[in-house]
């Protein structure tokens, strides 16, 4: 018989029946609280009843407009809305499929744009799998390995990590920008760097909040070097966070953005923003794509933002990750195990810590599926694999929050008990 790829492994033996905001019922007749979200897709929930209603009248009138052959009017409101939330100066998109394929469109832009062959990212980012992408990502082996060679042209900085290191995050971000100076001047000179690519919020790197003074210190930098600064918000934009994008929880803009994920709650679809006059620089038959812009994906677009600002998603999106994060941080008190708890808005990551401060990813692995027997559905991340992500989705409930709370809460008192018994402590 045929069957899917031995690669994938799956984070939950949940087998999907239906599902209905932040929860998914499945085929075993349980009900569960999804904190994954798709990993951070589902941004409006899991089936919004506007969005289903937009998607299923754009099915009926056409599901196919390859949008450099003939253009549709649910890409152009939703260029329109996008308009509406996108940085100051950022007035041109092209849209693409996946956050991979918008990743290289950007720095395809960057390079095109400057003339530069070079793109420096930070440890711990996350870009994609596809060739490029997994050539800028650094959140761990496993995204590049058995891949060589992969793209040229990529120099890697510090990411400025406190936790890591020990540090107070200012002795992070000034050790973080004095790395990247020295980058500068030993293997990327600023005249041959296109490109700064980061996340406002580490993804799979470990959930963790880009602080506002490195991101000032990037822009100061590029804008003295004449470099491009990127922001990949893939996972960290569209009210993730309790801001709209990531990136404004500093003071700076970025020259280019990338956003997909939460865009469309769960339709495919991806874009880059940039200036007209950046995006100008693009070289002719640089960007295109059969499916990019899918008049379907771009309908659902379009309901996902009306939604978030009718309903005010953003806002509670902050308010319930303050919720989730003050929750979190008194079960810290109660479990030595966790060494770390951090995030912004509904982007909460745990992480765990042995006695000796090394990476505890076998504690991180076993809550987070002793989670699912609790009818709770997270995942994990971090080189390390020892961070346990919280996800909820934007329209996320104050009960909801407690629920799943109490449901973290037992999985990991149900792990330590196991262990403690185990070695008889």
């Amino acid at each position: 018989m045929t069957s899917l790829s031995p690669v994938l492994k799956q984070a939950t033996p949940v087998v999907v029946d239906h599902a209905q905001g932040s929860w998914i019922h499945g085929t075993d007749g349980r009900s569960y609280l999804d904190f994954t979200t798709g990993i951070g897709v589902t941004s409006t929930g899991h089936c919004h009843p506007k969005v289903v209603a937009a998607a299923r009248e754009q099915v009926g009138k056409i599901i196919h407009a390859q949008y450099t052959t003939v253009m549709h009017q649910p890409l152009l409101a939703l260029t329109e809305k996008l308009g509406e939330v996108l940085p100051e100066g950022l007035d041109s998109v092209f849209y693409a499929n996946s956050g991979s394929e918008a990743v290289e469109a950007a720095i395809r832009l960057a390079r095109m744009a400057t003339g530069r062959p070079n793109i420096v990212v930070f440890q711990g980012g996350f870009h994609g799998r596809t060739v490029a992408a997994a050539s800028l990502t650094t959140a761990g082996t496993k995204f590049s390995a058995g891949y060589a060679p992969l793209m040229a042209g990529v120099h890697m900085s510090a990411f400025p990590y406190a936790y890591r290191y020990g540090w107070d995050e200012e002795a992070a971000v000034a050790f973080a920008l004095q790395e990247l100076d020295y980058l500068l001047q030993t293997r990327t000179a600023p005249n041959d760097t296109a490109a700064f690519l980061i996340e406002p919020a580490l993804g799979d790197g470990g959930y963790l909040p880009t602080p506002g003074a490195f991101m000032d210190g990037l822009r100061e930098r590029a804008d003295r070097h004449g470099i491009q600064l990127i922001f990949d918000e893939v996972q960290a934009g569209v009210g993730r966070t309790g801001r709209f994008w990531g990136h404004q929880y500093s003071n700076v803009a970025p020259d280019i953005i990338i956003t997909a994920k939460g865009i469309a709650s769960g339709f495919p679809i991806s874009a880059i923003a940039a200036s007209t006059e950046t995006m100008s620089k693009a070289w002719p038959g640089s960007q295109g794509g059969t499916y990019g812009g899918n008049a379907v994906s771009a309908a659902a677009g379009v309901a996902t933002l009306e939604v978030v600002e009718e309903e005010g998603l953003v806002e509670n999106s902050r308010v319930r990750g303050d919720q989730l994060q003050a929750g979190l941080i008194q079960i810290q008190e109660r479990f030595p195990v966790i060494g770390d708890v951090r995030g912004r808005g509904l982007m909460q990551g745990i992480e765990f810590t042995a006695e000796d401060g090394a990476p505890d990813a076998r504690t991180a692995t076993a809550v987070q599926q002793a989670t699912t027997d609790q009818g709770l559905l997270t995942l994990t991340c971090g080189p390390a694999g020892n961070v346990v992500r919280l996800i909820p989705a934007l329209v996320v409930t104050a009960d909801e929050i407690t629920t799943g709370l109490e449901r973290f809460e037992a999985a990991l008192a149900a792990v330590t008990e196991a262990v403690t018994t185990a070695t008889g402590s």
